[in-house]
């Protein structure tokens, strides 16, 4: 088993559940020195994509998943690890059981470009879903976006 943080829609324990069905969620933390952005405007069907990008200033709120080689397996066709959409890094995860260090993935593109507001509707869903903090919500449902699809 190996420590996978997710943010993104990963971020929802019933998306996870059912993407990931034998490998336990762990608990959630915070990607400190991170923040969650979004590029490759060309290439999501919806607009650009969510991912994470360093920043010293920032921190990204996730969820901690012990996953299963088979699950990983699962998820990295999912996430496009399998054709270099993502790329998996390794990460330090601040959790309750102190630092961790994790993998996760990161999009291989440009950062850029406003994401969709049914997409970021999605997001934030996905966040209160792993009972992440209310202003953490809040923020994520203010963030600018294009009010309509491609």
């Amino acid at each position: 088993m190996t420590l996978y943080v997710a943010y993104g829609t990963n971020l929802n324990p019933h998306t996870m559940s059912a993407r990931c069905p034998h490998s336990p969620m762990q608990g959630t933390g915070w990607l400190r020195g991170w923040r969650m952005t979004f590029g490759g405007e060309e290439i999501g069907w919806d607009g650009p994509l969510a991912t994470v990008v360093e920043d010293p200033l920032e921190q990204v709120f996730v969820a901690v998943y012990d996953v299963t080689d088979d699950d990983m397996a699962v998820l990295d066709d999912w996430e496009g690890a399998t054709t270099g959409l993502y790329l998996k890094t390794r990460v330090r995860v601040s959790t309750m059981r102190g630092e961790q260090l994790a993998w996760t993935y990161v999009l291989d593109a440009y950062e850029g470009g406003l994401p969709s507001a049914s997409y970021l509707g999605v997001l934030a869903a996905a966040a209160e879903a792993a009972d992440a903090p209310s202003d953490y919500v809040a923020a994520m449902r203010n963030r600018p976006c294009r009010s309509g699809g491609l």
